[in-house]
């Protein structure tokens, strides 16, 4: 049978070894907690370390999600939000079709967003600068929110509910990423194409 040694009491680490060790994790934990966790589940930054790493970013559209959700579960699912005023559902693609044909779109990006999906995409445009846009659903409807952030800051210009599509300028209240998210909250694959031009750098979907 074998009998493991027990280690001499000099062996062992003292108090103040074991309170330092403790301190440190407690430390190490704050120190993750506000880096890292609150900007990435709460989109929090106080340390502005998150927005560095883009972290502030996934949070607030963690956020977004879960208040869509909230709200979604609370409304009857019979209720029907109205479209934007300045467009008549049933018309509105065609009607953004028609337009899109009488000038040159600069970029057109096609979606597919399965149900319960979201999908954001972005503009890099600098302050002042403006970008004409259209977006249609084709298969059904999505929430939408237009919005801009960049280095801590952000904005909300629009949101809308069961939208089959929408169009305008978009006018950068700052310079950094202003753009769209989508979300489909329908029972079937839905099918979103953008066309945009107008002054920005760079269009790119949001990983």
């Amino acid at each position: 049978m074998y009998n493991s040694n027990t280690p001499s009491p000099d062996e062992l680490p003292s108090s103040s070894q074991l309170l330092r060790s403790t301190a440190l994790a407690v430390l190490a934990a704050v120190v993750l907690l506000m880096a890292v966790v609150l900007p990435a589940e709460y989109g929090i930054d106080p340390t502005g370390v998150g927005s560095v790493l883009r972290l502030t970013e996934m949070g607030q559209i963690k956020q977004q999600l879960a208040t869509d959700a909230a709200t979604d579960a609370a409304t009857p699912s019979a209720a029907v939000p109205p479209a934007p005023a300045a467009i008549t559902a049933p018309q509105a693609p065609a009607a953004i079709a028609e337009a899109a044909q009488a000038a040159p779109w600069r970029d057109e990006m096609s979606l597919t967003l399965t149900p319960g999906e979201g999908v954001e995409v972005k503009l890099r445009m600098q302050e002042g600068d403006q970008a004409q846009y259209s977006w249609v659903v084709e298969g059904g409807a999505v929430n939408f929110d237009t919005h801009g952030d960049d280095g801590g800051r952000s904005i909300s210009y629009e949101k809308g509910r069961g939208a089959p599509a929408d169009e305008g300028t978009l006018v950068a209240a700052f310079t950094g990423n202003h753009g769209w998210y989508w979300r489909n909250r329908g029972q079937a694959d839905v099918k979103l194409v953008l066309r945009t031009r107008g002054t920005y750098s760079d269009i790119k979907r949001a990983i």
